[in-house]
């Protein structure tokens, strides 16, 4: 079958409400930003010129109406989002730190993007993906969770390259031995993983980059391309019996953290796109993390992640 897709993602496609300042009576004001992680991705795979499809709900209300607008103008396909009738669309309240991190709020018991159902998938769509990526935002509730894992078999069987970020919020999860559980599924089907620091120490105990990837590496022999994130110190690449740190870019400017590591995710992705998984070198490797922490550090400049995603031009820029 020919690939048309060069990625296709499934999961949650939302609105973060992220803080911008206060009103003349002292309130705080907030910007409706478009957001979810595997939609993200895209946004920065669609920036680099890759052909990118999404799939996921949203609500029938003016902020679903608001987002798939959003996707479509930064050139992804939505041919795959459905709208529900009944419920809204997800919503993220977010607190950012002085240092740029988050904290978290969803207005989501239920939020639309968790009502997808197997019959709502788009088969054709989903075989046609040269690489599928997938989070556990969309495995958090059963029905949601059988067909993300639908998706995924179907990508597998038709020969894509599985990508798998975690991105464990845990206040989505009832029972975090529960998250664990559908994470290490996740793990099972990956061929590229991008895990960050904290979620690393979550599955393996280890504070140890290097011992929790080793473990990760054993216990999962199907992944090729292995990738912690550390926030602020930078990436690392584990590959074969290959290691490799990047320290991350610190020119000023953050103001927060939203949609880095879904920045970074996507460059990865676009440089397995261009290089393939196959007797990469220690050099590619570092190329790779270097672009995809610059690409990382630009997105922190600003607020949001879908319309804001950097250009390959700006990326090089930091790199030269």
């Amino acid at each position: 079958m020919e690939k048309s897709f060069d990625v296709v993602a499934l999961g949650e496609l939302l609105i973060d409400f992220t803080e911008n300042g206060l009103s003349g009576q002292g309130n705080p004001l907030l910007e409706a930003n478009p957001g979810g992680a595997p939609c993200n991705v895209l946004a920065m795979l669609a920036r680099l010129g890759r052909h990118c499809a999404f799939i996921g709900k949203v609500g029938k209300d003016m902020f679903g109406t608001q987002l798939r607008a959003a996707a479509e103008e930064a050139g992804i396909c939505m041919d795959g989002l459905v709208t529900d009738d009944e419920v809204h669309t997800t919503l993220a309240f977010v607190k950012t730190f002085e240092n740029g991190d988050r904290d978290f709020s969803f207005y989501r018991n239920p939020g639309a993007d968790m009502m997808l159902r197997e019959e709502e998938l788009p088969m054709e769509m989903i075989r046609k993906a040269k690489i599928f990526h997938f989070g556990t935002l969309s495995m958090t509730h059963t029905e949601v969770r059988f067909a993300t894992k639908k998706a995924v078999e179907a990508a597998k069987e038709a020969g894509a390259i599985i990508s798998f970020d975690p991105n464990l919020r845990p206040p989505l999860w009832a029972d975090l031995e529960e998250a664990k559980k559908q994470i290490i599924w996740g793990l099972e089907k990956c061929d590229v993983l991008k895990i960050a620091d904290n979620e690393l120490e979550f599955l393996t105990g280890e504070t140890d980059f290097d011992r929790g990837a080793v473990a990760l590496q054993k216990q999962f022999p199907n992944i090729r391309i292995l990738n912690v994130t550390a926030g602020a110190a930078g990436s690392y690449s584990f590959y074969d019996a290959q290691r490799v740190f990047v320290p991350a870019f610190r020119l000023g400017g953050t103001i927060e953290t939203t949609g880095a590591g879904d920045t970074f995710c996507a460059c990865i992705l676009n440089f397995v796109l261009e290089y393939g998984m196959q007797d990469l070198t220690e050099l590619q490797l570092r190329d790779m993390l270097r672009f995809a922490n610059a690409a990382a550090y630009l997105v922190t400049t600003k607020k949001g992640a879908i319309r804001v995603m950097p250009t390959r031009t700006a990326i090089e820029a930091i790199l030269g």
